[in-house]
């Protein structure tokens, strides 16, 4: 719905000062476009908060540290210490992931308690997760806590046992479709994309496209060098003009990934389609974004409109009475819709069945391989110790964020690699890993490069 007037100019001014620090950064790298959307609709595009870091995969290009394992889960005052930290700096509707490792393996009535807070502050949380323990009853306990999205994470780096190639996991990601299905949540897929599934690109769009009547948003992340996984960085075959290529000739027709900016271009490329079912269970897919000009124009114009997420026809009429209420913005808006059933043609009459889906591309950056200006720019941000940083400089210091012990507001500290608390120990007190590895750790506590290594040395010593 539109603010009120009354309140709008207070709400305004404290999102002007919020989003400041990121439209300088934007400006000053000369990424402020008229087709950004940071700093303008949000302050920022999503931060992610780690819950716990225990997994039960071992992904070949895994972002978590070696010692993760042996990490014990954050106290939940920390947590919501984060989440207030978060609502501090980047206001209501900011969107938190909730991932981790996995955040399924975390206690499930504390699980729905964070979701329960983040929505108490007036923000929105996504569920990330591998989906092996998301079951439909978890997922409709998080819902009724205020859960709005649940962002599934399936591809060919998991080394999941019995799936021999992508095409093969598409039947776990229509099981986790399925299981979604009618509670009421925005459903996202995360795929890794790195050089062995890279032919498979046009196969997982058009997957995504025939299933986008559950399935919202996909996003396809490049390879890259972050943690402890064994695949390293790509050679330089993994490009974002590449993908997009993929992905166009999955859905069958070009998509404008220029229309909209959100933060860096480098890290981030975005586009929308529009599906019409067919008969006998086909589709055909149309870029929603054709007009680019248009589309950059309506966002801009539209910046204080609040969007219900995961209701495309409540959505799709707030919009009209939106660029409405503008009357050289509703010509423009006639002519678009004009132009829009020229295009479709004989699909026209499928317009009431429409659906539309959402393709991001995402391109970390490897974690020796860090540009200021990018990490300037953006969007993407992780919940500290010591406050929000980008997600890939995260990735890139994770044990000197996440081996630090942490002050309670009883005065005890929390020490990670414990997993209990004393007040006799400093906060000034880091565990840190030497030359030699932090620590002996259990070979079950060991995964990506760790586990690979161990497992050598064991055979050396049994061969010797």
């Amino acid at each position: 719905m539109f603010h009120k007037k009354a309140d709008a100019e207070s709400v305004s001014l404290s999102f002007v000062q919020r989003a400041q620090p990121l439209r300088d950064a934007l400006q000053r790298h000369g990424q402020m476009t008229p087709q950004q959307t940071a700093s303008r609709r949000w302050a920022i595009g999503c931060v992610s908060l780690e819950v716990t870091q225990r997994c039960n995969l071992d992904c070949t290009l895994c972002y978590l540290s070696e010692h993760s394992e042996a990490v014990h889960d954050l106290p939940l005052e920390e947590i919501f210490r984060r989440i207030d930290a978060i609502a501090q700096q980047y206001g209501p509707r900011t969107d938190i992931q909730i991932s981790g490792g996995d955040p399924t393996l975390r206690d499930h009535a504390q699980l729905q308690q964070i979701v329960a807070y983040i929505r108490e502050k007036d923000m929105r949380s996504s569920l990330f997760t591998n989906g092996i323990l998301a079951s439909r009853e978890l997922l409709k306990r998080l819902r009724d806590a205020g859960l709005s999205d649940v962002a599934f994470h399936v591809d060919m780096t998991q080394q999941r046992q019995g799936y021999a190639d992508e095409r093969s996991l598409n039947t776990l990601r229509l099981a986790y479709i399925e299981r979604a299905r009618g509670l009421g949540l925005s459903v996202f897929f995360n795929t890794t994309i790195y050089t062995e599934n890279l032919s498979d690109v046009s196969m997982l769009a058009a997957f995504f496209a025939l299933h986008s009547d559950v399935v919202q948003l996909v996003s396809f992340q490049i390879q890259a060098e972050t943690g402890r996984g064994v695949l390293g960085s790509h050679s330089g075959a993994l490009t974002q003009q590449g993908m997009m290529q993929r992905i166009q000739e999955g859905v069958g027709t070009p998509l404008n990934w220029d229309a909209l900016q959100g933060g860096h271009t480098l890290c981030n490329r975005y586009s929308v389609a529009m599906v019409l079912p067919q008969a006998k269970g086909g589709w055909r897919a149309h870029d929603l974004f054709f007009d680019g000009a248009f589309i950059a124009q309506v966002m801009r114009e539209t910046a204080h409109v609040i969007m219900p997420r995961g209701k495309p026809l409540r959505s799709a009429w707030i919009w009209t009475r939106a660029v409405l209420a503008q009357p050289v913005l509703a010509m423009q808006g006639f002519s678009w819709l004009a132009r829009l059933i020229r295009r479709l043609g004989s699909d026209v009459w499928r317009l009431p069945r429409a659906r539309k889906i959402s393709f991001f591309i995402h391109n970390f950056m490897d974690a020796k391989a860090l540009d200021q200006e990018r990490l300037d720019c953006c969007v993407f941000m992780a919940a500290g110790p010591e406050g929000l940083l980008p997600m890939c400089q995260f990735n890139a210091q994770r044990d000197a964020h996440l081996l630090k012990a942490i002050q309670l507001k009883d005065g005890s500290v929390w020490q990670p690699l414990l997993g209990r608390t004393d007040p006799e120990q400093s906060t000034q007190h880091t565990v840190r890993a030497d030359s030699q590895g932090l620590v002996s750790y259990p070979i079950k506590y060991l995964k990506g490069r760790s586990r690979v290594h161990a497992m050598s040395e064991r055979r050396k010593r049994a061969s010797s």
